[in-house]
């Protein structure tokens, strides 16, 4: 018999026996590291495209011209100029939208990813409509509902909408069926069911849904700007175009931006919060 004490086992023995996973360097380089490099590598691409001329100043100005009349635009809107106004304007259109896509999207998840008739008889339908260019649609929304912001509303809420079915009925099949079977042996019914188990197992790609429909909000209220009229963003975007005064094109569209990442990340932060206990992970590391 092998005595234990005579044969320690050595700490490289050991070692060898752990499974460790291997980081790549470029995956270990602190996240403001790397995107100050992507952004710094991209503004000296855009310089370096401009100073030569490889494309007409008309089409793409110049990193300081755009800087330049982001101050411009900076300015209009800390002083309460018209710029405020139609920024407002684009705010609440997003708003709205996104709060009716919420709605409509989580209402229509529940029902095809809970009854075999709207998995059967809605989805097919909802994959033909979002298939279909959403642009298309805005002349109709206008035609039906006006050059108000109740058409830049509904167009945003349209293009929003999908996704969060899509992530609803995902989460609501997400559940795991040895729970489905613990809560039927229980005696619970199927409301209880669907509140109790199968909604918060299923919040993480019910986020994922409503992330994707952030993104898409924002597009769908410029898009029914652009087409059917208004006084938001989308129509300073427009006029500025048609001027081809470019920088201010440039710098209206990164304020926008600024817009649909708050909002993104305002439904980042509330995932963190009510799925505390799930944490997303792109790729297999975390830097």
């Amino acid at each position: 018999m092998t005595d234990v004490k005579n044969n320690p086992i050595s700490s490289e023995q050991f070692e060898d026996t752990v499974w460790t996973q291997e980081v790549a360097f470029i995956d270990s380089v602190p996240r403001w590291i790397a995107m100050t490099f992507v952004f710094v590598v991209f503004i000296g691409v855009w310089q370096f495209v401009t100073s030569f001329g490889l494309v007409s100043p008309i089409i793409l100005p110049t990193p300081w011209e755009t800087l330049m009349d982001m101050i411009f635009v900076g300015k209009n809107l800390a002083t309460g100029g018209y710029m405020l106004t139609a920024l407002w304007i684009t705010i609440l259109e997003v708003i709205y939208g996104f709060a009716l896509a919420i709605t409509i999207g989580f209402t229509l998840g529940v029902i095809v990813g809970e009854t075999a008739f709207g998995e059967k008889a809605l989805m097919p339908y909802l994959v033909a409509i979002d298939t279909m260019p959403k642009v298309a649609f805005a002349p109709l929304f206008v035609a039906w509902l006006g050059f108000g912001i109740e058409s830049k509303v509904a167009l945003a809420a349209f293009i929003a909408t999908f996704p969060i079915v899509v992530g609803t009925a995902a989460g609501l099949h997400a559940a795991d069926e040895n729970a489905r079977m613990l809560f039927k042996t229980m005696g619970a019914s199927r409301m209880q069911t669907l509140i109790k188990m199968k909604l918060p197992t299923g919040l993480p790609q019910i986020f994922t849904g409503l992330k994707i429909g952030a993104v898409g909000v924002m597009a769908g209220a410029i898009t029914g700007e652009f087409l059917g009229g208004g006084k938001g963003f989308g129509e300073l975007i427009r006029v500025a175009a048609s001027q081809l005064n470019t920088p201010r094109v440039f710098s209206l569209i990164l304020y926008l931006s600024l817009v649909g990442l708050a909002l993104y990340m305002l439904v980042t932060w509330t995932q963190r919060k009510v799925v505390f206990w799930h944490k997303e992970r792109v790729g297999d590391y975390d830097g």
